[in-house]
């Protein structure tokens, strides 16, 4: 995505939309379900020929799991995502001009490099309120300290730091955490840059939202993607995969990770439950935690922010196994079943079918497409294609979605076709098997790491 423009305004001339009929939540999750049910019911019957075909080979009832696996309910998922995305209306900003003063917390570990850069962006924010940052040194051993102090300087922010010897994220977040003295206060990697009106849009939606809402989480999208392959298909990830599946949980009133990355939280509702937890996914974890206590989390697509992703595949295989870590750490904290609101145990309960996801596209769909190389076309074959046209469909509507979003905050799409066609095609054949790693070490409660 283009980040010459990220200190752009929001264009002043945005057309009136027409007016949309009301839908209720519970209709809109109904009608998607339905919506998916029949897609489900197609596939079945489509597939007849080619679960007994492979049960032939593995026997009916492994034949079953396989074909579930990687046909049967992810197309589910995807219709059920599709008809919801087409569904989705976000609601009006009550508050337009929030002036309330923010607190910006950036938990930093040798960050010299790149922190200034991210405390010039804050302080071009078209904020009307009054911003303070604390940057957490977290045992760095290099001079973060000091230049995040120099660029508050230079920009005339006012910076301060708190030093943290124990290293973890959670640590130094829980360490500022008494130092915050405003109502709302911002989470913020070191290396990740705001859209000039990032910090206005996330606090007018916290602000325009029912007081049950404790937490927003903002859109956090790939300001380094033009550094190599990898970062070029992760750059569709953020923008097209994870987006997606933000507005679908912000739909049904429970936005699952209010990542620390980028996210507004009420200072109060984060010191009730204790402040953020000793876990690998301490984000998840926290926000899984004020959902339990019956409070809402809403997503801010408009919320821009552009942060650094990885750019070796030993780094990305360590974040998303971290990731995936995450995942199960929470589900074994908080059972989904113990959250208080309906959709919310759904959409955690969702997460519980993820590993058995992974498992059988990691050993059936991918030894699947090396036999079909060769001829056999006992998993992958013709009827395994039947789910591309609506994971398609659905890449192109939120793609649509993404653009107007853009357009509306002055930025443009960058080209990037190569990307797009490997994220398609090919992404999930790399993150399945890199999130059954993180599941093993979780099982197997291998050591933690931050970074």
């Amino acid at each position: 995505m283009s980040l010459h423009q990220v200190q752009g305004e929001p264009s002043p001339r945005r057309k009136q939309g027409k007016k949309h009929r009301y839908i209720p939540i519970k209709n809109k999750f109904w009608i998607s379900h339905g919506f998916a049910f029949l897609w489900l019911c197609l596939s079945v019957w489509l597939s007849i020929p080619w679960v007994l075909d492979l049960g032939g080979i593995t026997g009916i009832f492994l034949a079953v799991l396989i074909v579930a696996g990687i046909s049967y309910i992810p197309g589910f998922m995807n219709a059920f995502m599709t008809s919801s995305l087409l569904l989705d209306r976000q609601p009006p900003r009550k508050v337009q001009f929030p002036l309330e003063p923010v607190t910006i917390l950036i938990a930093a570990r040798n960050e010299e490099d790149g922190i200034g850069e991210a405390i010039r962006y804050i302080a071009a924010q078209d904020y009307g309120g009054k911003l303070s940052v604390l940057v957490i040194d977290n045992n760095s051993s290099d001079r973060t300290a000091e230049a995040a102090l120099q660029a508050g300087k230079e920009h005339q922010v006012e910076v301060s730091v708190l030093r943290e010897p124990t290293p973890g994220k959670s640590h130094a977040l829980n360490a500022a955490l008494p130092h915050v003295e405003t109502e709302l206060f911002l989470t913020l990697d070191a290396d990740t840059l705001l859209h000039r009106s990032a910090v206005r849009l996330i606090v007018s939606r916290l602000l325009s939202a029912p007081a049950d809402v404790c937490a927003v989480a903002g859109a956090v999208l790939v300001r380094n993607s033009r550094k190599n392959l990898l970062t070029k298909v992760q750059e569709w990830d953020y923008f097209l995969g994870i987006a997606s599946i933000k507005r679908l949980q912000g739909l049904f009133q429970g936005t699952l990770v209010a990542q620390g990355a980028f996210s507004l939280y009420r200072t109060e509702a984060v010191r009730k439950i204790g402040g953020w937890p000793d876990a690998i996914g301490e984000d998840i974890v926290l926000t899984w935690r004020f959902l339990g206590e019956n409070w809402r989390v809403y997503f801010e697509p408009l919320a821009v922010a552009f942060t650094c992703v990885p750019e070796k595949f030993s780094h990305f295989v360590r974040q998303r196994s971290r990731w995936a870590r995450g995942m199960i750490e929470a589900l074994r904290i908080i059972k989904p079943w113990q959250q208080p609101i309906p959709y919310v145990q759904y959409m955690t309960g969702c997460n519980l079918i993820m590993p058995y996801l992974d498992i059988t596209f990691t050993l059936a769909w991918i030894p699947g497409l090396i036999l079909a190389f060769f001829g056999h076309y006992w998993i992958v074959g013709p009827f395994t294609l039947f789910v591309l046209p609506l994971t398609i469909l659905q890449n192109c509507i939120l793609y649509r979605y993404q653009r107007r979003v853009f357009q509306t905050l002055d930025l443009c799409v960058r080209k990037n076709r190569l990307g797009f066609w490997l994220y398609v095609l090919c992404y999930q054949m790399v993150l399945s098997p890199v999130s059954v790693y993180g599941y093993l070490q979780e099982l197997l409660h291998l050591r933690r790491k931050w970074k």
